[in-house]
């Protein structure tokens, strides 16, 4: 008893010094200096708040971890712990301004490193993001602008055709999430890449699943966590791009076929102040595969659940069947899509922005502080992350009267007021592939609109984030 007493003292001591450890972790409203941070808790040591940030979205309810956070601490802006990283996030229409405005000035592009693991080659982990988003940008602008996006139309359209044809047509029941990401996938494949096997896709497209769904997972590099999966995933198509990209050097350096227009190409061409290559192969590999996953799972989202709508408000899709069936009939018979059909397609373009604004298919995006300012009253210190997020304003009735309604009709003349609809983001790191995203929803809906009748079957089906919304069935749908 003698021992007993004395080390259950110890132990006592350690536990209540761990406790107040804990408690002193979490809340630390200011620094050495006197400066007001932001309030809030990082939560939990090394994981922070991410299981938190999960759980909810595995609910199917990610605004639940904003709005929780702005009743408890403050409406303009709270820390926590994401990722493993201390993180600000902004919240608000005001907020959205600063963090879109302020690039090179109080903040500059930031990647977790988690998800650069997820997406890059080992040896390409020193490439910060500002670096990368700069090049990116740099070759986007002439592959994404709307004359170059124009001659890929017919291209969009009738691999439309052509895929509804196979995998729709035929089938009283389809699965429309997991059909929509096969098309998106297809689809980038062949304009980035000119990739045209269906074989050769299909190869991908498991692998590429996997990093998608692992790459903002909580990072446990252990076997058999989802961010396990998606480094393995993205080995894999790193490697396989590799091969590709060499294939295509050879072509080139042969000229067995200069016809190529795809963004493989380009990036192949580029040419440094020297007259040298620009990239590595390594380099445009991590590059294509950033641009795969950007232009893949927000687009089949979105295109999921404006299917989704249409079915729950028959008077939005009686507008919309309207619209598409005008432009249908002014065209010859197999005469594909152009420019000018696609500017006819306003209201539908409501209807899909409307969609991305209740089912936003991406949750934000996050900085890096390159200084410390002052926001609010707090001070956010140089090196400390920030996010913007879509869920501080997309379902805030300050911005959007009766949120939870679905009302394309708030896009339609001036649409919402700046800074509170942000599916693409804003400032100079706005999403460039916006007009290709328009387009390729636009010339999908047109085809399932004019072609198809549907009838959702589980219209109360789940919905998880992970981190862009999920049916857990696949959006089941049957056709009529």
């Amino acid at each position: 008893m003698e021992v007993f007493f004395p080390y259950l003292l110890h132990l006592a001591v350690f536990f209540i010094s761990l406790s107040l450890i804990f408690l002193l972790y979490k809340q630390k409203p200011s620094d050495s200096h006197g400066n007001k941070h932001p309030p809030g808790t990082k939560g939990w040591p090394f994981v922070g708040e991410s299981l938190e940030y999960v759980k909810v979205g595995r609910r199917g309810q990610p605004e639940k971890f904003v709005n929780d956070r702005v009743s408890k601490y403050s409406p303009d802006v709270f820390q926590t712990s994401l990722l493993g990283e201390k993180i600000a996030v902004f919240c608000g229409a005001s907020g959205n301004k600063l963090l879109f405005t302020s690039e090179n000035k109080y903040v500059t592009a930031w990647w977790p490193r988690s998800m650069l693991k997820a997406l890059l080659f080992q040896d390409s982990l020193q490439i910060s993001a500002k670096e990368e988003s700069v090049r990116i940008r740099r070759l986007l602008p002439e592959f994404l602008k709307p004359e170059a996006l124009q001659h890929h139309i017919p291209v969009m359209d009738s691999m439309a055709r052509e895929h509804l044809k196979t995998d729709w047509y035929p089938y009283k029941e389809v699965k429309v999430f997991p059909l929509t990401k096969k098309y998106t996938f297809a689809l980038a494949c062949r304009l980035f890449m000119s990739i045209k096997d269906p074989n050769q896709v299909t190869k991908y497209s498991n692998p590429f699943a996997l990093v998608t769904s692992g790459m903002l997972s909580v990072p446990i590099n252990f076997p058999g966590t989802a961010y396990n999966k998606a480094i393995k995933g993205s080995k894999f198509i790193l490697n396989e791009l590799l091969v590709i990209i060499q294939q295509r050097k050879m072509e080139l350096l042969e000229k067995k076929d200069t016809a190529y227009a795809d963004l493989l190409t380009r990036m192949l061409l580029e040419k440094d102040e020297n007259g040298s290559s620009s990239m590595s192969h390594t380099e445009i590999a991590n590059r294509i595969m950033a641009l795969l996953i950007a232009s893949h799972d927000t687009i089949s989202t979105t295109l999921t659940f404006a299917l989704k709508y249409l079915v729950q408000y028959p008077h939005v899709y009686t507008k919309v069947l309207k619209e598409q069936m005008e432009i249908a009939k002014s065209k010859a018979p197999d005469e594909l899509l152009n420019w000018d059909d696609i500017q006819k397609m306003k209201y539908s373009w409501c209807v899909a922005c409307e969609t991305m604004r209740l089912s936003p298919p991406s949750q934000g995006a996050f900085r890096e502080a390159i200084t410390d300012f002052t926001y609010a009253g707090f001070t956010i210190p140089k090196g400390w992350k920030t996010h913007w997020t879509v869920h501080s304003t997309h379902k805030n009735p300050k911005y959007f009267p009766n949120p939870e309604k679905f009302d394309p009709s708030r896009f339609e003349g001036e649409g919402p007021a700046p800074y509170t609809y942000v599916p693409f983001g804003g400032g100079p790191l706005m999403c460039p592939g916006k007009e290709y995203a328009r387009l390729e929803i636009l010339i999908f809906m047109h085809n399932v609109v004019t072609k198809f009748k549907w009838k959702q079957v589980n219209e109360d089906e789940k919905i998880i984030f992970d981190p862009t919304p999920i049916p857990v069935n696949g959006m089941k749908n049957l056709n009529c």
